[in-house]
């Protein structure tokens, strides 16, 4: 078997080793993967896809590792080009992504073991992924309480503690008190946050909580049941508060208001925009009837062209005039060569009959009810206005 450097040393970075094997990727053995090659080396400091930690990446003997995939008790490296069977290598997996991802998981053990001892929920599942890390346990979490799991969670990572990997036998292991989200075989892998949590992991781990550096949980939500918690980790929690603090400064300098005053702002902008919106409909509205005021009163179908009045507007003005006693108000939006909206309605005749040889001469679609019916057409202008006016007032 693969001697698994990565549990005797989680920050060896370089390593050499013996490769023992090296073929076209085995569909039998990896379904679903195409191209590339599988290396066997009799020792790696590359950790495999597990415990819900996507595998190391690096290069070994001058070829890039794509993935890393233990199948069977075998470790595989998947790898651009081939490898030399029997020839020594030399592997470098990619630092900055491993610590990453350290800090993430080491993270997770604490906020995890918290949430289990502050409100007795279980992790049910974890996922480490290529921007975030999120939790799902099997109970809900307020706000309020995220915010009380962060505050001592970082008082975990300030403590500096030692976090400590251990391999109890059988009888150490049944008098032991640990979380694992599944039934283990074999010989089991503990990693212990003195205070904090107890839990099987078969993941590399910080070797400090220090290292840690910051722990964000940036959102929680209802899932399953239960909640799913966001969290940021480290280097990626720092990212995060650069971009923020970025985007706070343009948002500051673009409202002219303090950096802590934002918010407010904001607001005060929404508000000013939901009274010009109310404005702006009102006057809109008062447009729409003197528009429905200009057309004479003759009782005869009508049909309207517009590209200054869309959506409710187009209703509105299409009731006015059915109000002032018009058998058929037909009422489009847009243009020729883009198409039209259209709203069709009467008081007295079925528009569904009617809207089905529109939409047949004119490459239209839609339909609704008896007195109303919307949906868009293409053709000409000209044409449309000629086949409603004859065809509305035919009825």
């Amino acid at each position: 078997m693969t001697e698994k450097l990565f549990y005797q040393d989680s920050h060896l970075a370089e390593f050499e080793a013996k490769v023992l094997s090296c073929m076209p990727v085995p569909p039998d053995i990896l379904p679903g993967r195409s191209g590339g090659y599988a290396a066997e080396l009799d020792r790696t400091a590359f950790f495999p896809e597990g415990g819900g930690q996507y595998a190391d990446t690096g290069v070994l003997g001058g070829v890039r590792v794509t993935d890393v995939q233990e199948k069977d008790g075998r470790i595989l490296h998947l790898l651009e080009r081939p490898l030399e069977p029997g020839s020594c290598v030399k592997g470098c997996i990619d630092w900055e992504e491993r610590f990453m991802k350290m800090q993430q998981h080491s993270g997770e053990h604490i906020v995890s073991g918290l949430v289990h001892s502050t409100f007795g929920y279980d992790n049910v599942g974890f996922h480490l992924g290529s921007e975030d890390c999120t939790m799902d346990f099997n109970g809900e979490l307020t706000k309020e309480q995220l915010v009380q799991i962060e505050q001592e969670a970082n008082r975990a990572v300030w403590k500096n503690l030692e976090i400590q990997t251990l391999y109890p036998s059988k009888e150490e292991l049944a008098g032991m008190e640990y979380r694992s989200k599944i039934e283990i075989e074999g010989q089991v892998r503990i990693i212990v946050v003195p205070g904090y949590d107890v839990c099987a992991c078969c993941a590399p781990h910080v070797s400090h909580t220090g290292e840690i550096g910051l722990i964000k949980l940036t959102h929680v939500q209802r899932y399953k049941g239960g909640a799913r918690v966001t969290m940021l980790c480290g280097g990626r929690a720092l990212q995060d508060y650069e971009t923020k603090q970025e985007q706070a400064g343009q948002i500051s300098a673009l409202l002219c208001a303090k950096e802590n005053e934002i918010a407010e702002a904001v607001r005060h902008l929404r508000d000013e925009a939901d009274s010009l919106k109310y404005e702006l409909g009102e006057k809109e509205k008062k447009l729409i009837a003197a528009k429905a005021e200009m057309i004479p009163k003759d009782g005869g179908p009508v049909c309207v062209f517009t590209e200054d009045i869309a959506g409710d507007s187009m209703r509105l003005l299409m009731n006015l005039v059915l109000e002032a006693g018009h058998s058929v108000c037909a009422v489009f939006h847009g243009n020729d060569s883009d198409g039209y909206r259209y709203v069709i309605g009467s008081r007295t005749q079925n528009m569904r009959e009617l809207v089905k040889g529109f939409n047949a001469a004119f490459d239209g679609r839609g339909g609704g009810k008896p007195e109303m019916v919307q949906g868009t057409a293409r053709g000409c202008e000209d044409e449309m206005r000629t086949w409603i006016l004859e065809k509305a007032g035919e009825a």
